[in-house]
Formats: structure tokens, sequence, C-alpha cells
């Protein structure tokens, strides 16, 4: 049964940066498209950054020219470089993944694949 793991997060100062990074427990022979969501305390989950199978980048506006995702060395893993970060940053940060494409890239929806979350604080 594939799951996938994030880590990396942690506590930073405003304008640190960090990386986080996805992986399958198994192997996936199906080639997905993957994505980064968050979800801060009393708001909902958003889409931070997708990467859909064939290598189309979505970034959404609050993350443009700060966050770079790509795929890792390893197969069907997923980075998520994070610069210039700051409090409105601070979240739950999650790795998804779905067979194919999706029509909305950073809907939750599109995606049925979840990991447990990895905790991302800013400070101030």
């Amino acid at each position: 049964q594939v799951q996938l793991v994030e880590s990396g997060g942690g506590s930073v100062q405003a304008g640190g940066s960090l990386r986080l990074a996805c992986a399958p427990s198994r192997n996936f022979i199906i080639t997905y498209s993957m994505a980064w969501f968050r979800q801060a305390p009393g708001k909902e989950r958003e889409g931070v950054a997708a990467i859909s199978s064939d290598g189309r980048i979505t970034y959404a506006d609050a993350v443009k020219g700060r966050f770079t995702i790509s795929k890792g060395s390893a197969k069907n893993t997923l980075d998520l470089q994070m610069n210039s970060l700051s409090p409105e940053d601070t979240a739950v940060y999650y790795c998804a993944a779905v067979v194919g494409d999706t029509g909305r890239p950073l809907a939750p929806y599109e995606y049925h694949l979840w990991g447990q979350g990895t905790q991302v604080t800013v400070s101030s």
C-alpha cells in the first residue's frame, strides 16, 4: 500500500529558507501528477505548487517567485524549495498525488493520495 511521506519541515525566521521533500513508501510504477498543499489554523487547505506527469508546473500567486517545485532524484519523489519565507507561510504542508493530469492542478479534490503533513513555522 503506497503512502506519501513528507520531510524537511521545521521552524525558521522570516526571510529564511526550507526545502521540503516527499517520497512514496513504495515506488510508483505509474507516473503521477504531484502537488504541495498547505493548511494554516482556521483556514482551508490551499494549493501551493503542482507539477503534472509531463512536467507542467503551476504555482499559487502567493508563492510565485519564492517557491520552486521540482521532481526529486528518485522516481516519483517531489521537492519544494521555499525561499524568502514569511509568517504568512506558516502552515502544515502536505504532499499529494494523482495518476495522470488534472483539470485544476491546485484543487485539493483532484488528488487521491496524501501524506501526513509536515509543519512549517516562520517566526517574525
